[in-house]
């Protein structure tokens, strides 16, 4: 079976978003099992030959920003969030979609200029040489990265929770 056909059957997004969200959950995926990996050797290697893997604690705290960031567009394009629903019953239907869209308003504007604030702080990181602690890695790429990922789940939120919103029937 070709990668195409598997994530055709796997995957139920539309055109480019598919593919999109495809490398999005193989990227968390392999830094989750990169962590594991980690970790296991951090431990082997700290108990059994008292030698832990040299900043692996500054690893864990890139990988968990690499994998969060790397699956936030995806929950948020499948809606995947958390719900509250407790005045649902109380709440006409139409009530509930201009709360639906002033939320995904709120929501979708918030990341934005939450990533330009974050962009912003990972130029200046790169501008100023800024380094990670014990690895000597550059952390303005991954500050920026975290501002790309904001970006893109802002954009999932005002198209695909607006479309929900207004064009799919309520559960």
């Amino acid at each position: 079976m070709s990668l195409a056909t598997w994530v055709n059957r796997h995957y139920s997004e539309k055109g480019p978003a598919k593919w999109l969200v495809f490398l999005l959950e193989v990227l968390a995926a392999s830094v989750l099992f990169l962590l594991m990996l980690t970790t296991c050797v951090d431990v082997a290697g700290r108990y059994l030959f008292n030698s832990p893997v040299p900043g692996a604690t500054e690893l864990t705290r890139l990988g968990l920003a690499l994998m969060v960031f790397a699956a936030m567009p995806v929950i948020t394009y499948r809606g995947g969030h958390i719900v509250v629903d407790l005045l649902d019953n109380v709440l006409g239907q139409k009530v509930l979609k201009v709360l639906g869209l002033v939320s995904a308003l709120v929501i979708s504007s918030s990341m934005y200029f939450l990533a330009v604030r974050i962009f912003e702080l990972g130029e200046r990181s790169i501008r100023r040489g800024v380094v990670t602690e014990f690895l000597g890695l550059p952390s303005g790429y991954i500050t920026e990265y975290i501002a790309i990922m904001s970006w893109l789940t802002a954009a999932c939120m005002i198209t695909l929770g607006v479309y929900r919103i207004l064009f799919t029937a309520n559960k």
